[in-house]
Parts: structure tokens; C-alpha cells; sequence
């Protein structure tokens, strides 16, 4: 067990065979997951009553407890299959505050990895946001902060029975004198891997909510913004080594993915300075990390500039992707049977969402 323990402490290698010479490569995990309502106990000023252990919720201190453990689990173990290292770089949403992370990074299956936290409280009604967990030995932030999302609702009051009927966890709501749509920042954080540069933002794009076709103009919105942020970074460096991660709610297919972002599914068809989409392929497989009404769509997705997908392995580069789907995680009865295992009146789960990763590699010099 200490041997393991010893081994985790360092970048893993992984040996390749190219040109008939062994090389070696140092990989690291960047993951993403939808934490699904991490709410403490304690009543805070951002409409969280309904996770409080009066609440509609009966969110008690045991519960709490238990999703951490839950949690924290789930990040231990993504992407040990090609790294016992846990993820270098953690982007989650749906968190409520700094606190919950905290309690989170000192579970027992995490605390030894010794997680620093980029956090900041977003105007979201819900009193949800985003943030970036990383590892410490291996990431140094040099620069973060968080983008604000400015959208507005226009006065339609027609509705489809379809859109009446759609139920989403994540209430869009506006304010009365302005009709500011109030949603999550976004998060940008650049620092360093272990040595080399690279630019992470982290997304949680504005949800269904009132149905799919008349919010995709608030998700183009945020794509629009997502793109501002990437743009910004390479109008600095050409060469800029971004990372986009989140729940988008939206596919690889929607607009706001294949149009504002422009992401392609393909590596030859990434141009300089665009972007590679890995989970555009799974998606064409049928592969999901969110169900709904029988239908699965990838709505978690981690994208990256064109530098990452070039073919010298000098610097961090793409390797692989993956959706964390462990049995564990997956409902076995009743009317969800094949879904994410998430929170309910009687047992507490995992999250609506499956987590997402990638794999950068190097060759270990």
C-alpha cells in the first residue's frame, strides 16, 4: 500500500512504442463534473432554503456528509484507468460556495492530494457557481478570474405545451427593472502545468429552462462569451494552449457548440486557433452523460485549442477522452434504471451527470 501511495506521488509514465523505440510520456487527467446541488446545511442569502434540513430537501448534516463522501469518490477515481493519479485540474459546477469545497477537498480520499481552490460567488439566482480545483504539485495558478455573463429576457409571453411541460433543476430567473437574466460567471485560470503554460475555463452555460429552442439564444450567448475569453487569450499568443470545460447544456450539434465556438469533431479539420471538440464522436456513438426522457446527450464537454492536438510531443498535447460511467454511479431499479445515480428523497447519490476527462501527455525528458 505504501509502494502505491509512493508511486502516486509522481507524474505517471506510460511507455509507447514509436519507430520501434520505447519512449516514455508523463500524463495527466483534466476532469469536469457537475456536483448536482453541493449545498451545505447552513441558511445562506441565495435562495437555498430549499437544501436546508427544513427544506423541501430535508437536507440534514448526515446527508451533506455522505454526498461529500460520494463525491469526493468519484474524484478520486477518474481517469485511474490510464493515471492512479487523480485529476491534476477538477473544473465542477452546481456549488453553492468556497465552504463546500473546502469540506470537500478534506475527505479522506482527496485531502492527500492537496487540492488548492479558484472559486468566486457568481450573481446565479440559485446561488450556484462554478470553480477549479487542482493539485498543488502540479499546477501553480499565475493569473484567474471570473467573466460575467450579460443576457436579457425579451418580453414573450407565448409558450408551447412541450416547453411548459420541460422540467429542469436550474430555474433561469430576471429581475423586474432591467430583465438581466442572472446566471453563472465563467471562470478563467491560467497557470502552470507542471512548468508549461496552459488556460482553463471553466463553463456552466444557462440551462432549458422554458425549452430547448427558445433559451438556445441565452447558451449562444454564453458560447459567444466563451469565445471572447479564447479569442482574448490568442490575440495575445496565437499559440495559447486553452481548455474549455463544462456543463454546456447544449451537444456537440447545438449552435452555440458548432457555430459560436466553432469546435470540430475531427482533428485534420481544426484550423490554427480553433478548436477540438473529442466528445462530438462519442456523441455519434450514443454515448451520454445526461439522460432525459429516454434520449442521452453529452452535455459535459472539455474542448481544447488546435496546439494541443499537434504531433510533437515535446509539450502537452491531447491524448485521449473519456466519460466516467462506473456501475456505481448508475441507477439499477425503478423508473431511472440506466441513469446517473442522483439525489433523492431517500438516498443520496451521486449527480444527474456523468464527469468527463481527458488525458494530456509529454514525453518525460
Amino acid at each position: 500500500m505504501k509502494i502505491k501511495k509512493f508511486i502516486c506521488l509522481f507524474i505517471t509514465l506510460i511507455s509507447f512504442f514509436v519507430h520501434g523505440q520505447s519512449k516514455k510520456f508523463a500524463v495527466q487527467t483534466v476532469a469536469f463534473y457537475n456536483f448536482e446541488n453541493l449545498f451545505d446545511t447552513i441558511n445562506n442569502p441565495n435562495n437555498d432554503e430549499e437544501w436546508l434540513p427544513s427544506g423541501a430537501q430535508n437536507w440534514t448534516g448526515e446527508k451533506y456528509k455522505k454526498k461529500l463522501v460520494n463525491l469526493s469518490r468519484v474524484l478520486s477515481e477518474i481517469g485511474s484507468g490510464e493515471n492512479p493519479n487523480s485529476p491534476a485540474l477538477i473544473g465542477g459546477s452546481e456549488i453553492e460556495n468556497r465552504g463546500v469545497l473546502e469540506d470537500l477537498i478534506k475527505q479522506p480520499k482527496l485531502i492527500d492530494k492537496d487540492y488548492g481552490i479558484i472559486h468566486f460567488d457568481s450573481p446565479d439566482r440559485r446561488g450556484i457557481d462554478v470553480a477549479l480545483l487542482y493539485q498543488k504539485k502540479h499546477f501553480q495558478p499565475t493569473s484567474y478570474v471570473n467573466v460575467p455573463l450579460y443576457i436579457y429576457r425579451k418580453d414573450d409571453k407565448s409558450k408551447s405545451k412541450k416547453e411548459a411541460e420541460e422540467k429542469t433543476d436550474d430555474v433561469i430567473a430576471t429581475t423586474i427593472s432591467d430583465k438581466r437574466i442572472y446566471t453563472r460567471d465563467q471562470l478563467l485560470v491560467t497557470g502552470l502545468l507542471d512548468g508549461e503554460e496552459i488556460n482553463v475555463i471553466v463553463c456552466h452555460w444557462p440551462s432549458r429552462s422554458g425549452g430547448e429552442k427558445k433559451s438556445a439564444p441565452l447558451r449562444e450567448a454564453a458560447a459567444a462569451l466563451t469565445r471572447k475569453i479564447t479569442d482574448s487569450l490568442q490575440r495575445i499568443n496565437p499559440e495559447a494552449k486553452v481548455i474549455i470545460l463544462g456543463d454546456l447544456n447544449d451537444g456537440s450539434f447545438n449552435k452555440s457548440v458548432k457555430v459560436e465556438i466553432g469546435a470540430k469533431g475531427k482533428k485534420p479539420e481544426v484550423q490554427p486557433q480553433g478548436v477540438y471538440n473529442p466528445f462530438e464522436s462519442m456523441a455519434n456513438k450514443g454515448m451520454g452523460t445526461i439522460g432525459y426522457r429516454d434520449a442521452w446527450d453529452i452535455f459535459d464537454i472539455i474542448m481544447c485549442t488546435q496546439p494541443f492536438i499537434k504531433e510533437d510531443y515535446s509539450s502537452w498535447r491531447y491524448w485521449k477522452a473519456g466519460i466516467y460511467n462506473k456501475s456505481f454511479l448508475i441507477t439499477t431499479t425503478g423508473q431511472y434504471k440506466g441513469y446517473p445515480l442522483r439525489h433523492t428523497q431517500t438516498e443520496v447519490g451521486f449527480s444527474d451527470h456523468f464527469p468527463v476527462y481527458i488525458y494530456l501527455i509529454k514525453e518525460a525528458k
